[in-house]
């Protein structure tokens, strides 16, 4: 909440729980529900599962590596004049979209 300057009312209400929901994980009188994580990364995409759950790793999570050369080729198939893929397009849930071309 302090990294995206939310107040816990806020945070409830963006995440879409009950604000005494907030009160009470904060309290420590109840643990958060699988819901309740899931509510989190969903909205909050620099937040890592595994951080979130263990408190290993890093946050804000690192941006993922999307260089064209770790990706695996699926373009270059040389074993014949058959149909070749000319471009791979990715759609996802929020509307946005990655293509991968040759």
């Amino acid at each position: 909440m302090d990294f995206n300057e939310l107040t816990a009312s806020m945070f409830a209400d963006k995440i879409g729980v009950q604000r005494s929901s907030i009160s009470h994980i904060l309290s420590g009188r109840n643990k958060p529900s699988l819901d309740f994580v899931l509510k989190i990364i969903s909205e909050f995409k620099d937040v890592d599962l595994y951080w979130l759950l263990n408190g290993v790793g890093s946050f804000p999570k690192k941006a993922e590596n999307k260089s064209n050369a770790s990706a695996p080729s699926l373009f270059t198939s040389e074993t014949n004049d058959e149909k070749k893929i000319q471009r791979i397009v990715v759609f996802y849930k929020d509307g946005t979209f990655e293509e991968y071309q040759k």
